[in-house]
């Protein structure tokens, strides 16, 4: 895909804000009226001079209204430019509120393969700190532009009043900074570019450092993530370094152009005024005026580095909100009658384009049949799985769910034909019983204790200190996996699916706890279909039929006994479980 131009990016950052044109209009003319007015104030003051060392005696009374006049003109400029600012705040903090929100919004329509593909913490750092990167450019950015612009057009007007020829000269000289401040941008922008894909990698590399500090600790693993950390941090200062020293020459550069300016304005203009062809005052008036030409060059030019900044991360957003999203869905089915059946015919899939990984595939299942998945580990069970839920879409074939084609039918449609409890247990910060209702928010508490029964996770949930109500810290730090596996599984009991996805459902749990859920599993798989994921190969003795997959290919199937009997690849597998050592 083809890197889009600063430009681009900057254009589609203002069309967030496209909501809010009312604020940036009224900020235009709160910015028009502060200039304005202050413009206003080199001229009384030029007036003053004039009254004090005229020719004539000193005119006090002028000089008082001349007083009067600037400091209603002062007033009404800083009552101007707090309007303003507040009007661009306001533009400023509703656009980034506006785009933090569609870029997670993206995420949830983003195809599960994208979120496998990518470091979670890099993902979350274009939501958080790379929006915040563009609020701060933005809000400083953005009231400097606006006043910017209006000043220097003001400033113009002003200084062709008072004398043309200097006003040309100014006009004429003012390019050549801006080329310099042009070329050092661009350079800077590089920098911060590097700067913000760095940053993305450290949160990254935190996220998964914390996220996963048992195994850290369990493998001693401490001192080479630091090392990774200190490498990528070490790259990120020396980057940074960089992205601020050319930043930072802008500044000053722009600075000693315009200083330069500002001499030849006053040496020239001294030459008109001994000439008689300006007075003392007005001379007073255009240098005043130079002065305030350059200064918004200097201001933009000041924040040129969080505008780079900005549009570095605003880059790196836009890339995560332009990924292709998962297909539309107006014209697919949204209610299907399920009664449970399900067929896979010739099924082809691949996670990578070069290589196959599951080939014509095929499958049919009975409505209330209890199919096992077993095989080494990548032999493709989970990937079955996947394709089942819609999670990733088939490259060939077709699978049906009583007899409709899952690509006709709205993705929760197809969803909510299955209950699921995996092996990873989620649980999120909240109470037990917003936890065990999260797909049914509607359940009443006797419902939610029901199921919760039925998963036999009452009774430990009734030692909690608030039973029902207590909080479950982040990722149920403050319960055991088992306990986690239990409320997951009590999830699927509220919501008494037709069809069920068991992938090692009981793989955290002791071997009595194990015993009462599978109790609990009977009555739940009674009539309904199910697929039952297991490494232990005790738990699906009792299936219907047992698919043994190696290679993406169903190598066996058939009962238990059927399969020992053949004593193939299951046997050597069940076998190799319960083998005497």
């Amino acid at each position: 895909m083809k890197e889009k131009s600063q430009w681009y990016v900057l254009k589609r950052l203002f069309l967030f804000a496209k909501d809010y044109r009312i604020y940036i209009i009224f900020s235009f003319f709160c910015a028009a009226g502060n200039v304005v007015l202050s413009l206003f104030v080199p001229i009384l003051i030029g007036e003053g001079i004039d009254y004090m060392i005229g020719p004539n005696n000193v005119n006090f009374s002028g000089v008082a209204e001349i007083i009067v006049n600037l400091f209603l003109m002062i007033t009404g400029a800083a009552v101007f430019q707090w309007l303003m600012t507040y009007c661009t705040n306001k533009v400023t903090f509703r656009t980034i509120h506006d785009l933090r929100h569609q870029a997670f919004n993206r995420i949830s329509e983003l195809p599960l393969k994208y979120i496998d593909n990518h470091a979670h913490g890099n993902i979350m750092n274009s939501i958080v700190n790379d929006v915040e990167q563009i609020a701060d450019g933005l809000l400083q950015g953005f009231s400097q532009l606006l006043s910017g612009i209006v000043m220097i057009v003001g400033t113009l007007l002003f200084m062709f009043s008072i004398h043309r020829t200097i006003a040309v000269f100014v006009v004429v000289v003012t390019p050549v900074s801006l080329v310099v401040a042009a070329a050092i941008a661009r350079a800077s922008f590089q920098k911060f570019r590097e700067q913000a894909s760095l940053r993305g990698e450290i949160s990254g590399h935190i996220e998964e450092f914390i996220g996963n500090q048992k195994l850290v600790k369990a493998f001693s693993y401490e001192q080479k993530a630091e090392e990774r950390f200190e490498k990528l941090n070490e790259e990120l200062y020396t980057c940074g370094v960089k992205a601020q020293f050319y930043s930072a020459l802008v500044n000053p550069t722009a600075r000693v152009l315009n200083g330069v300016v500002y001499a030849l304005v006053g040496i020239g203009g001294a030459i008109f005024a001994i000439n008689g062809q300006l007075s003392i005052g007005q001379l007073s008036s255009f240098l005043a005026y130079a002065n305030q030409y350059t200064k918004p060059f200097n201001e933009i030019s000041g924040v040129m580095a969080e505008l780079q900044n900005a549009l570095a991360s605003a880059r790196r957003v836009f890339t995560l909100m332009d990924e292709p999203v998962q297909s539309g869905e107006e014209d697919l089915l949204e209610e299907v009658a399920c009664d449970g059946s399900l067929e896979l015919s010739q099924v082809g899939f691949s996670y990578d384009e070069e290589k196959e990984f599951i080939a014509d595939f095929n499958l049919n299942v009975k409505s209330g049949q209890r199919v096992a998945l077993v095989g080494p580990t990548g032999c493709g069970k989970t990937t079955i799985i996947n394709l089942l839920m819609k999670f990733y879409h088939v490259n060939q074939g077709n699978i049906k769910v009583s007899g409709v084609s899952i690509a006709k039918m709205k993705r929760k449609t197809l969803r909510d034909m299955y209950g699921m409890v995996l092996q990873d247990t989620w649980l999120y910060h909240g109470s037990i019983r917003d936890n065990i209702a999260y797909g049914k928010e509607e359940a009443s508490l006797a419902e939610v204790m029901e199921a919760a029964k039925q998963a036999h996770a009452h009774s430990f949930i009734q030692r909690l200190p608030q039973g029902y109500d207590t909080i479950i810290a982040e990722e149920g730090d403050n319960i055991s996996q088992g306990q986690k596996q239990l409320l997951c599984i009590a999830r699927i009991m509220l919501l008494k699916p037709p069809m069920l996805i068991l992938d090692e459902a009981t793989s955290n749990i002791d071997t009595r706890t194990e015993r009462y859920i599978s109790d609990a599993f009977e009555r739940l798989m009674e009539g309904r279909t199910s697929f039952v994921v297991a490494h232990r190969l005790s738990t699906i003795k009792e299936a219907d039929v047992i698919l043994v997959l190696n290679k993406g290919k169903i190598v066996e199937q058939g009962t238990h006994e059927e399969l020992l009997g053949k004593e193939g690849f299951y046997a050597k597998l069940y076998n190799s479980q319960f083998a005497p050592t």
